[in-house]
Protein backbone atom coordinates (compact mmCIF):
# COMPACT_ATOMS: atom_id res chain seq x y z
CA UNK A 1 0.00 0.00 0.00
CA UNK A 2 1.43 3.39 -1.02
CA UNK A 3 1.60 6.36 1.34
CA UNK A 4 -1.34 8.15 -0.28
CA UNK A 5 -3.47 4.99 -0.23
CA UNK A 6 -2.58 4.56 3.46
CA UNK A 7 -3.51 8.16 4.30
CA UNK A 8 -6.89 7.74 2.61
CA UNK A 9 -7.81 5.07 5.17
CA UNK A 10 -6.85 7.10 8.26
CA UNK A 11 -9.56 8.55 10.49
CA UNK A 12 -7.53 11.65 11.38
CA UNK A 13 -7.24 12.52 7.67
CA UNK A 14 -11.00 12.11 7.25
CA UNK A 15 -11.50 14.36 10.26
CA UNK A 16 -9.26 17.04 8.75
CA UNK A 17 -11.18 16.87 5.44
CA UNK A 18 -14.41 17.18 7.41
CA UNK A 19 -12.98 20.11 9.37
CA UNK A 20 -12.09 21.96 6.16
CA UNK A 21 -15.54 21.31 4.68
CA UNK A 22 -17.48 22.33 7.80
CA UNK A 23 -15.49 25.45 8.69
CA UNK A 24 -15.25 26.66 5.09
CA UNK A 25 -18.98 26.01 4.78
CA UNK A 26 -19.71 28.16 7.82
CA UNK A 27 -17.51 30.92 6.39
CA UNK A 28 -19.29 30.64 3.03
CA UNK A 29 -22.73 30.71 4.69
CA UNK A 30 -21.68 33.85 6.61
CA UNK A 31 -20.63 35.54 3.38
CA UNK A 32 -23.90 34.45 1.76
CA UNK A 33 -25.79 36.05 4.63
CA UNK A 34 -23.97 39.32 3.92
CA UNK A 35 -24.90 39.14 0.22
CA UNK A 36 -28.59 39.45 1.13
CA UNK A 37 -28.13 43.23 1.05
CA UNK A 38 -27.65 42.89 -2.72
CA UNK A 39 -31.06 41.28 -3.26
CA UNK A 40 -33.19 44.47 -3.29
CA UNK A 41 -30.48 46.42 -5.14
CA UNK A 42 -29.27 43.99 -7.81
CA UNK A 43 -30.87 40.53 -7.67
CA UNK A 44 -28.88 39.17 -10.61
CA UNK A 45 -25.57 40.17 -9.00
CA UNK A 46 -26.73 38.46 -5.79
CA UNK A 47 -27.44 35.30 -7.76
CA UNK A 48 -24.10 35.31 -9.57
CA UNK A 49 -22.20 35.79 -6.31
CA UNK A 50 -24.08 32.96 -4.61
CA UNK A 51 -23.48 30.61 -7.54
CA UNK A 52 -19.75 31.07 -6.99
CA UNK A 53 -19.98 30.74 -3.23
CA UNK A 54 -22.00 27.54 -3.57
CA UNK A 55 -19.45 26.23 -6.06
CA UNK A 56 -16.70 26.77 -3.50
CA UNK A 57 -18.55 24.44 -1.10
CA UNK A 58 -20.02 21.80 -3.44
CA UNK A 59 -16.77 21.44 -5.36
CA UNK A 60 -15.10 20.09 -2.21
CA UNK A 61 -17.43 17.09 -2.35
CA UNK A 62 -16.86 16.72 -6.08
CA UNK A 63 -13.12 16.83 -5.39
CA UNK A 64 -13.48 13.75 -3.20
CA UNK A 65 -15.08 11.86 -6.07
CA UNK A 66 -12.78 13.09 -8.84
CA UNK A 67 -9.38 13.52 -7.21
CA UNK A 68 -9.50 11.65 -3.87
CA UNK A 69 -11.17 8.43 -4.96
CA UNK A 70 -10.37 8.97 -8.68
CA UNK A 71 -13.81 7.62 -9.61
CA UNK A 72 -14.34 7.68 -13.36
CA UNK A 73 -17.57 8.85 -14.97
CA UNK A 74 -18.39 7.76 -18.52
CA UNK A 75 -21.25 9.21 -20.55
CA UNK A 76 -23.15 7.14 -23.08
CA UNK A 77 -24.82 9.54 -25.47
CA UNK A 78 -24.18 11.30 -28.82
CA UNK A 79 -21.99 14.21 -29.85
CA UNK A 80 -24.91 16.52 -30.56
CA UNK A 81 -26.15 16.09 -26.98
CA UNK A 82 -22.69 16.65 -25.48
CA UNK A 83 -22.37 19.85 -27.49
CA UNK A 84 -25.40 21.33 -25.66
CA UNK A 85 -24.09 20.64 -22.13
CA UNK A 86 -23.55 23.82 -20.14
CA UNK A 87 -25.01 25.95 -22.93
CA UNK A 88 -28.72 25.84 -22.07
CA UNK A 89 -31.11 25.69 -19.16
CA UNK A 90 -32.25 22.09 -18.67
CA UNK A 91 -34.26 19.77 -16.43
CA UNK A 92 -32.25 16.68 -15.50
CA UNK A 93 -34.10 13.47 -14.57
CA UNK A 94 -31.98 11.04 -12.55
CA UNK A 95 -32.67 7.62 -11.10
CA UNK A 96 -32.32 7.41 -7.32
CA UNK A 97 -30.75 4.04 -6.55
CA UNK A 98 -27.37 4.89 -5.02
CA UNK A 99 -26.01 6.84 -2.07
CA UNK A 100 -23.73 8.92 -4.29
CA UNK A 101 -26.00 9.40 -7.31
CA UNK A 102 -26.22 13.09 -6.42
CA UNK A 103 -22.43 13.30 -6.42
CA UNK A 104 -22.22 11.78 -9.90
CA UNK A 105 -24.79 14.33 -11.05
CA UNK A 106 -22.74 17.11 -9.48
CA UNK A 107 -19.49 16.00 -11.11
CA UNK A 108 -21.18 16.25 -14.52
CA UNK A 109 -22.47 19.69 -13.54
CA UNK A 110 -18.92 20.67 -12.58
CA UNK A 111 -17.31 19.42 -15.77
CA UNK A 112 -19.74 21.44 -17.87
CA UNK A 113 -19.60 24.58 -15.73
CA UNK A 114 -23.02 24.58 -14.03
CA UNK A 115 -22.27 23.20 -10.56
CA UNK A 116 -22.77 26.47 -8.72
CA UNK A 117 -26.07 27.17 -10.47
CA UNK A 118 -27.48 23.64 -10.27
CA UNK A 119 -30.90 23.37 -8.62
CA UNK A 120 -32.98 20.64 -7.03
CA UNK A 121 -36.48 20.13 -5.70
CA UNK A 122 -35.60 19.25 -2.09
CA UNK A 123 -37.54 17.94 0.88
CA UNK A 124 -38.10 20.69 3.44
CA UNK A 125 -36.26 18.81 6.20
CA UNK A 126 -32.98 19.46 4.36
CA UNK A 127 -33.43 23.21 4.83
CA UNK A 128 -32.42 22.74 8.48
CA UNK A 129 -29.31 20.66 7.74
CA UNK A 130 -26.27 22.87 8.42
CA UNK A 131 -24.20 23.88 5.40
CA UNK A 132 -26.19 21.88 2.84
CA UNK A 133 -29.64 23.28 3.56
CA UNK A 134 -28.35 26.72 4.43
CA UNK A 135 -26.41 27.02 1.16
CA UNK A 136 -29.45 25.83 -0.78
CA UNK A 137 -31.57 28.51 0.89
CA UNK A 138 -29.34 31.27 -0.51
CA UNK A 139 -29.44 29.55 -3.92
CA UNK A 140 -33.26 29.83 -4.01
CA UNK A 141 -33.69 26.07 -3.95
CA UNK A 142 -37.36 25.03 -3.94
CA UNK A 143 -38.17 23.17 -0.72
CA UNK A 144 -41.34 21.12 -0.34
CA UNK A 145 -43.10 19.03 2.30
CA UNK A 146 -44.04 16.42 -0.33
CA UNK A 147 -47.72 16.97 0.32
CA UNK A 148 -48.98 18.44 -2.92
CA UNK A 149 -51.96 20.25 -1.42
CA UNK A 150 -49.57 22.22 0.82
CA UNK A 151 -46.68 22.45 -1.65
CA UNK A 152 -48.44 23.54 -4.82
CA UNK A 153 -48.31 27.32 -4.39
CA UNK A 154 -44.81 27.29 -2.87
CA UNK A 155 -43.36 25.12 -5.65
CA UNK A 156 -45.00 27.11 -8.45
CA UNK A 157 -43.83 30.43 -6.98
CA UNK A 158 -40.29 29.12 -6.44
CA UNK A 159 -40.00 27.70 -9.96
CA UNK A 160 -41.39 30.80 -11.66
CA UNK A 161 -38.90 32.97 -9.78
CA UNK A 162 -36.09 31.11 -11.60
CA UNK A 163 -37.38 32.09 -15.04
CA UNK A 164 -34.85 34.91 -15.45
CA UNK A 165 -31.90 33.17 -13.80
CA UNK A 166 -28.66 34.74 -15.13
CA UNK A 167 -26.49 31.58 -15.18
CA UNK A 168 -27.11 28.43 -17.21
CA UNK A 169 -29.04 26.22 -14.81
CA UNK A 170 -29.50 22.46 -14.52
CA UNK A 171 -32.58 21.61 -12.47
CA UNK A 172 -32.02 18.10 -11.06
CA UNK A 173 -35.16 16.04 -10.43
CA UNK A 174 -35.45 12.68 -8.69
CA UNK A 175 -38.95 11.83 -9.88
CA UNK A 176 -39.11 8.68 -7.76
CA UNK A 177 -39.16 10.94 -4.71
CA UNK A 178 -37.02 8.67 -2.55
CA UNK A 179 -34.20 6.17 -2.92
CA UNK A 180 -34.91 2.69 -4.20
CA UNK A 181 -35.31 -0.10 -1.63
CA UNK A 182 -36.93 -3.48 -2.09
CA UNK A 183 -39.72 -2.59 0.35
CA UNK A 184 -40.50 0.70 -1.37
CA UNK A 185 -40.34 -1.00 -4.77
CA UNK A 186 -42.87 -3.64 -3.70
CA UNK A 187 -45.33 -1.03 -2.43
CA UNK A 188 -44.72 1.15 -5.48
CA UNK A 189 -45.51 -1.67 -7.90
CA UNK A 190 -48.71 -2.44 -6.01
CA UNK A 191 -49.74 1.15 -6.70
CA UNK A 192 -48.71 0.78 -10.36
CA UNK A 193 -50.85 -2.34 -10.72
CA UNK A 194 -53.84 -0.59 -9.14
CA UNK A 195 -53.50 2.26 -11.66
CA UNK A 196 -53.00 -0.01 -14.65
CA UNK A 197 -49.42 1.16 -15.17
CA UNK A 198 -46.65 -1.16 -16.41
CA UNK A 199 -44.52 -2.77 -13.72
CA UNK A 200 -40.97 -1.40 -13.39
CA UNK A 201 -38.15 -3.73 -12.42
CA UNK A 202 -35.39 -1.27 -11.50
CA UNK A 203 -37.23 1.93 -10.59
CA UNK A 204 -40.00 3.15 -8.34
CA UNK A 205 -43.18 4.58 -9.84
CA UNK A 206 -42.29 8.18 -10.76
CA UNK A 207 -44.11 11.02 -9.03
CA UNK A 208 -45.45 13.15 -11.84
CA UNK A 209 -46.54 16.35 -10.07
CA UNK A 210 -43.04 17.75 -9.56
CA UNK A 211 -42.04 17.02 -13.14
CA UNK A 212 -45.17 18.36 -14.83
CA UNK A 213 -45.11 21.49 -12.65
CA UNK A 214 -41.40 22.08 -13.34
CA UNK A 215 -41.74 21.85 -17.12
CA UNK A 216 -44.85 24.03 -17.08
CA UNK A 217 -43.34 26.75 -14.89
CA UNK A 218 -39.92 26.73 -16.60
CA UNK A 219 -41.24 26.52 -20.17
CA UNK A 220 -39.71 29.42 -22.04
CA UNK A 221 -36.58 29.24 -19.86
CA UNK A 222 -35.63 25.57 -20.01
CA UNK A 223 -35.00 24.31 -23.55
CA UNK A 224 -34.52 20.57 -22.93
CA UNK A 225 -34.96 17.62 -20.60
CA UNK A 226 -31.96 15.33 -20.08
CA UNK A 227 -32.78 11.82 -18.96
CA UNK A 228 -29.85 10.30 -17.04
CA UNK A 229 -29.71 6.61 -16.11
CA UNK A 230 -26.84 5.78 -13.77
CA UNK A 231 -25.15 2.47 -12.99
CA UNK A 232 -21.81 1.29 -11.59
CA UNK A 233 -19.58 -1.30 -13.17
CA UNK A 234 -19.05 -4.56 -11.38
CA UNK A 235 -22.47 -4.30 -9.74
CA UNK A 236 -20.91 -2.01 -7.12
CA UNK A 237 -23.04 -0.13 -4.60
CA UNK A 238 -20.81 2.83 -3.64
CA UNK A 239 -21.17 5.02 -0.58
CA UNK A 240 -19.86 8.41 0.49
CA UNK A 241 -17.83 6.65 3.19
CA UNK A 242 -16.29 4.48 0.48
CA UNK A 243 -15.35 7.61 -1.45
CA UNK A 244 -13.82 9.07 1.73
CA UNK A 245 -11.71 5.92 2.11
CA UNK A 246 -10.45 6.42 -1.44
CA UNK A 247 -12.31 3.55 -3.07
CA UNK A 248 -12.40 3.96 -6.84
CA UNK A 249 -15.63 3.30 -8.72
CA UNK A 250 -16.60 3.41 -12.38
CA UNK A 251 -19.86 5.22 -13.01
CA UNK A 252 -21.70 4.86 -16.32
CA UNK A 253 -24.38 7.40 -17.22
CA UNK A 254 -26.70 7.05 -20.19
CA UNK A 255 -27.87 10.53 -21.23
CA UNK A 256 -30.70 11.28 -23.64
CA UNK A 257 -31.80 14.79 -24.63
CA UNK A 258 -35.43 15.66 -25.29
CA UNK A 259 -36.24 19.17 -26.59
CA UNK A 260 -38.87 20.70 -24.33
CA UNK A 261 -41.29 21.13 -27.22
CA UNK A 262 -41.55 17.33 -27.32
CA UNK A 263 -43.02 17.31 -23.79
CA UNK A 264 -46.83 17.65 -23.98
CA UNK A 265 -48.37 20.86 -22.66
CA UNK A 266 -51.30 19.03 -21.09
CA UNK A 267 -50.52 17.89 -17.54
CA UNK A 268 -52.08 14.44 -17.95
CA UNK A 269 -50.26 13.83 -21.23
CA UNK A 270 -46.98 15.06 -19.70
CA UNK A 271 -47.47 12.59 -16.84
CA UNK A 272 -48.00 9.79 -19.36
CA UNK A 273 -44.82 10.89 -21.14
CA UNK A 274 -42.90 10.58 -17.86
CA UNK A 275 -44.28 7.09 -17.18
CA UNK A 276 -43.20 6.03 -20.68
CA UNK A 277 -39.76 7.51 -20.03
CA UNK A 278 -39.36 5.36 -16.91
CA UNK A 279 -40.30 2.25 -18.87
CA UNK A 280 -37.47 3.16 -21.25
CA UNK A 281 -35.11 3.74 -18.31
CA UNK A 282 -36.02 0.29 -17.03
CA UNK A 283 -35.17 -1.19 -20.44
CA UNK A 284 -31.82 0.63 -20.42
CA UNK A 285 -31.01 -0.88 -17.03
CA UNK A 286 -31.87 -4.31 -18.38
CA UNK A 287 -29.50 -3.78 -21.32
CA UNK A 288 -26.77 -2.68 -18.93
CA UNK A 289 -27.25 -5.73 -16.72
CA UNK A 290 -26.99 -8.01 -19.74
CA UNK A 291 -24.17 -6.32 -21.67
CA UNK A 292 -22.32 -4.30 -19.04
CA UNK A 293 -22.65 -1.10 -21.10
CA UNK A 294 -25.37 1.32 -22.16
CA UNK A 295 -26.09 1.95 -25.85
CA UNK A 296 -24.49 4.99 -27.47
CA UNK A 297 -21.07 6.53 -27.94
CA UNK A 298 -18.79 6.73 -24.92
CA UNK A 299 -17.49 10.10 -23.69
CA UNK A 300 -15.23 10.78 -20.72
CA UNK A 301 -15.43 14.51 -19.96
CA UNK A 302 -12.09 15.81 -18.71
CA UNK A 303 -11.97 16.59 -15.01
CA UNK A 304 -11.04 20.20 -14.35
CA UNK A 305 -8.43 21.32 -11.77
CA UNK A 306 -10.68 23.87 -10.06
CA UNK A 307 -12.21 21.49 -7.50
CA UNK A 308 -8.76 20.41 -6.32
CA UNK A 309 -7.37 23.97 -6.28
CA UNK A 310 -10.42 25.19 -4.36
CA UNK A 311 -9.97 22.50 -1.70
CA UNK A 312 -6.23 23.20 -1.42
CA UNK A 313 -7.01 26.89 -0.93
CA UNK A 314 -9.37 26.19 1.97
CA UNK A 315 -7.09 23.53 3.45
CA UNK A 316 -4.12 25.92 3.44
CA UNK A 317 -6.20 28.73 4.91
CA UNK A 318 -7.76 26.66 7.70
CA UNK A 319 -5.32 23.90 8.62
CA UNK A 320 -2.28 26.09 9.30
CA UNK A 321 -3.90 27.92 12.25
CA UNK A 322 -5.46 24.62 13.39
CA UNK A 323 -2.08 22.91 13.63
CA UNK A 324 -0.62 25.90 15.50
CA UNK A 325 -3.53 25.80 17.93
CA UNK A 326 -3.21 22.06 18.53
CA UNK A 327 0.51 22.37 19.21
CA UNK A 328 -0.23 25.18 21.67
CA UNK A 329 -2.83 23.07 23.48
CA UNK A 330 -0.49 20.11 24.03
CA UNK A 331 2.49 22.35 24.78
CA UNK A 332 0.49 23.98 27.58
CA UNK A 333 0.47 20.72 29.54
CA UNK A 334 -2.97 21.60 30.97
CA UNK A 335 -5.06 18.42 31.43
CA UNK A 336 -8.29 20.46 31.37
CA UNK A 337 -7.36 22.19 28.12
CA UNK A 338 -6.28 18.94 26.49
CA UNK A 339 -9.46 17.10 27.58
CA UNK A 340 -11.59 19.98 26.37
CA UNK A 341 -9.86 19.85 22.99
CA UNK A 342 -10.30 16.07 22.72
CA UNK A 343 -13.99 16.50 23.57
CA UNK A 344 -14.30 19.04 20.78
CA UNK A 345 -12.63 16.60 18.37
CA UNK A 346 -15.12 13.90 19.39
CA UNK A 347 -18.06 16.26 18.86
CA UNK A 348 -16.68 17.32 15.47
CA UNK A 349 -16.28 13.67 14.47
CA UNK A 350 -19.88 12.97 15.42
CA UNK A 351 -21.08 16.02 13.45
CA UNK A 352 -19.20 15.01 10.31
CA UNK A 353 -20.55 11.47 10.57
CA UNK A 354 -24.11 12.82 10.85
CA UNK A 355 -23.60 14.90 7.69
CA UNK A 356 -22.39 11.79 5.85
CA UNK A 357 -25.40 9.90 7.20
CA UNK A 358 -27.73 12.18 5.22
CA UNK A 359 -26.67 10.29 2.06
CA UNK A 360 -27.09 6.75 3.40
CA UNK A 361 -29.97 4.75 1.97
CA UNK A 362 -30.83 3.04 5.26
CA UNK A 363 -31.01 6.48 6.89
CA UNK A 364 -33.35 7.75 4.19
CA UNK A 365 -36.92 8.83 4.77
CA UNK A 366 -39.81 6.41 5.01
CA UNK A 367 -41.41 8.32 2.14
CA UNK A 368 -42.61 5.71 -0.28
CA UNK A 369 -43.46 2.99 2.21
CA UNK A 370 -46.84 4.44 3.09
CA UNK A 371 -46.98 7.52 0.89
CA UNK A 372 -47.10 5.44 -2.26
CA UNK A 373 -50.46 4.16 -1.09
CA UNK A 374 -51.93 7.64 -1.30
CA UNK A 375 -52.99 9.40 -4.45
CA UNK A 376 -50.42 11.62 -6.09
Amino acid sequence: MGLLAFLKTQFVVHLLIGFVFVVSGLVINSIQLCTLVLWPVNKQLYRRQNCRLAYSLWSQLVMLLEWWSCTECTLFTDQATVDTFGKEHAVIILNHNFEIDFLCGWTMCERFGVLGSSKVLAKRELLYVPLIGWTWYFLEIVFCKRKWEEDRDTVIKGLKSLANYPEYMWFLLYCEGTRFTEKKHRVSMEVAASKGLPVLKYHLLPRTKGFTTAVQCLRGTVTAVYDVTLNFRGNKNPSLLGILYGKKYEADMCVRRFPLEEIPLDEKEAAQWLHKLYQEKDALQEIYNQKGVFPGQQFKPTRRPWTLLNFLFWATLLLSPLFSFVLGVFASGSPLLILTFLGFVGAASFGVRRLIGVTEIEKGSSYGNQEFKKKE
